[in-house]
């Protein structure tokens, strides 16, 4: 082959359509998107940790529920927030976006305003989050693999193949080499998580990321087999199943130790094993959501398991 040929070959190859899986969706490119636009904090560390925040315009959904500062990485205070919530439609095409990261329910909504649909006409090509499509359709159980293959799809539409590739490849090794030496029991503990509510509590289901994240730490969600994602279930429900441990997501008004409080003074919630000796284990929203910070979750998760007990902090 000619050395002319082949880099013709080669540049042909460059600009060959790339097309990825979305939900129940096939989505194509046929150029790497240029002005992006990321929803809440953990698919932002996505795009930032691919070193794409040159090829973004803005991020959204983070500030109206959370504090920006404790959670993101270096790098995005170069880039506006578009919306402190979900974004309007007027938003994403007023900032000239040519690409939408979001989930359901993390900036879209099915039937809602911002949808794959309402964008296409604006140019606006979306890309979902795989732990989300449990709202539109069916999906397996949630697993570690619904991370890695967000990273691994963003790579592709963002011509970082290779980083993403080698991303992947680290975390799967860092978790492996660390869960083979984790000392666990014979039964997985039991564990609750508890995101938010007092009259009814807001929790994670089978779908969602912690019921991963708490098995490669050697304990089972409780209510995994609740074919929910993130949802309401009653405290009755929780009361069943009496629960070990419990993981609080910490973001939002009520702080993680004000939950805690809330479960430990509470009459209703004395004889739960959590309670009774005080097993806590607190994990930042962004560590509990998919994204990059997900190994360390497991760690954080499995000190809290099978570490020194009692209560654990932050």
């Amino acid at each position: 082959m000619s050395h002319a040929l082949g880099m013709s070959l080669l540049a042909t190859s460059a600009m060959a359509d790339v097309t990825v899986d979305s939900c129940n969706r096939h989505v194509t490119f046929d150029a790497p998107p240029k002005a992006a636009v990321s929803n809440d904090v953990n698919l932002t560390e996505m795009m930032l940790v691919l070193g794409l925040a040159d090829r973004m315009v803005g991020y959204t959904g983070i500030s109206g529920w959370k504090t920006l500062n404790e959670n993101m990485r270096s790098g995005v205070e170069v880039l506006p927030e578009l919306s402190a919530k979900y974004p309007s439609k007027e938003v994403l095409v007023g900032a000239g976006a040519d690409f939408y990261f979001a989930g359901w329910n993390y900036g879209l909504k099915a039937g809602g305003e911002v949808t794959p649909e309402t964008l296409e006409p604006f140019g606006i090509k979306v890309y979902e989050l795989t732990e989300s499509c449990i709202h539109i359709g069916e999906k397996p159980k949630v697993s570690m693999n619904d991370m890695y293959n967000d990273i691994l799809n963003l790579g592709k539409i963002f011509g970082e193949d290779v980083k993403a590739q080698e991303l992947v490849a680290g975390y799967k090794t860092e978790l492996s080499t660390f869960t083979a030496g984790l000392k666990t029991a014979d039964q997985p503990l039991r564990v609750f998580v508890y995101d938010s509510g007092e009259d009814t509590p807001f929790t994670a289901g089978r779908y969602a990321m912690p019921t991963a994240l708490i098995e490669a730490a050697g304990g089972k969600n409780i209510l995994d087999d609740f074919e929910k994602s993130w949802a309401t279930v009653t405290w009755e429900e929780v009361v069943e199943r009496n629960p070990e441990v419990v993981v609080i997501v910490n973001y939002g008004d009520v702080t993680a130790e004000e939950k805690r409080a809330f479960m430990m003074n509470n009459p209703a919630f004395a004889d739960l094993d959590a309670v009774k000796n005080d097993r806590f284990v607190v994990l930042e929203y962004v560590e509990a959501t998919p994204g990059p910070r997900n190994i360390n979750a497991v760690k954080k998760l499995a000190n809290g398991f099978w570490g020194h007990g009692g209560h654990q902090g932050q």
